[in-house]
């Protein structure tokens, strides 16, 4: 087992934060009013299918300023020495000029216990200009760009209207990694129709491009999204609980032992979520995730090569 795993069987974000900071570090998800080229009619108007305002529902209001304040506050009564990330969640964060980005990162920057950012984006809204003031940021400060990847699958990405190729997210991901900036892919389990085998080759192709962190998670089918409708139209298959923890114990496998684990299960809007309800239970999902690693002699990189 890799040293860097401690006491499990993959990389966990936890035990990162503990060799990068010293210290605990939570997320604190802000909104900073951003857009998306895939909702305001530049690629489309419909954005993803799976989109529910943007992943924003965990957001609050007001500037990003005061939404630090109110995370600080909430994360610190229950962990008051932990540190935090600020983290733009909702919609795609480098969808602005970069006076804007300047000023939204810099006020993240400068509030209290922050000690870096977390930037949620599309790889086709990274222009040369962007990636290059990303760079520099990232020379006095921690920063993660987070890509949304979903899949590598062209054919599903058509079906999902994800409107970005798998060429432009693979460019991406080595522009940002060839000037330093830590890179993390999000992906998708169980997006309607995909097999268990091109999920495997998502994970499989993801892990050739040696990201720094990746977040996967399983399909959330959340009311009045596209996605809730045409579940209601076709009833396509949904992974259970069992499928899918045994599918991420096999993705492990395929990644590089140094890729960060940020997120092996997800969590929907509790309210509007139609299925699978088993994603509610998330300690549940992780912890079938570590027995099964255990049952099958499994670890995160077995199977990796580079």
């Amino acid at each position: 087992m890799h040293p860097l795993f401690g006491n499990q069987r993959y990389y966990a974000l936890h035990q990162y934060y503990k060799k990068t900071f010293g210290t605990r570090v939570m997320k604190a998800v802000i909104d900073g009013g951003f857009t998306c080229p895939n909702k305001d009619g530049t690629l489309s108007t419909g954005g993803c299918l799976f989109c529910d305002g943007g992943s924003g529902y965990f957001t609050g209001s007001g500037s990003v300023a005061e939404q630090l304040l109110a995370e600080r506050k909430r994360i610190q009564e229950k962990h008051p020495d932990s540190k935090l990330i600020a983290y733009f969640q909702a919609n795609t964060n480098t969808y602005a000029p970069l006076s804007v980005l300047r000023e939204k990162y810099e006020e993240a920057l400068s509030q209290p216990d922050v000690i870096g950012i977390s930037i949620g984006t599309r790889a086709d809204c990274i222009s040369d200009e962007i990636l290059a003031y990303l760079a520099k940021l990232s020379e006095r400060t921690w920063i993660t760009v987070e890509l949304g990847l979903q899949t590598i699958h062209e054919d599903t990405a058509e079906r999902m209207n994800l409107c970005c190729k798998r060429s432009t997210i693979e460019a991406c991901v080595k522009a940002l990694k060839a000037r330093g900036i830590r890179v993390c892919l999000h992906i998708i389990n169980g997006l309607p129709f995909e097999t268990e085998n091109q999920m495997l080759e998502t994970v499989r192709t993801a892990g050739a491009w040696q990201p720094d962190a990746v977040k996967i998670q399983m399909l959330h089918v959340i009311a009045g999204t596209a996605l809730a409708r045409m579940h209601q139209e076709t009833s396509f298959p949904i992974l259970s609980m069992e499928e899918y923890a045994r599918l991420v114990v096999q993705q492990l496998e395929y990644l590089p032992p140094q890729t960060v684990c940020e997120r092996l299960t997800g969590d929907g809007d509790g309210a509007k979520l139609i299925t699978p309800d088993w994603t509610r239970r998330k300690l549940l999902v992780l912890n079938r995730i570590s027995q099964l690693q255990k049952e099958l002699h499994s670890f995160q990189g077995k199977q990796y090569s580079c």
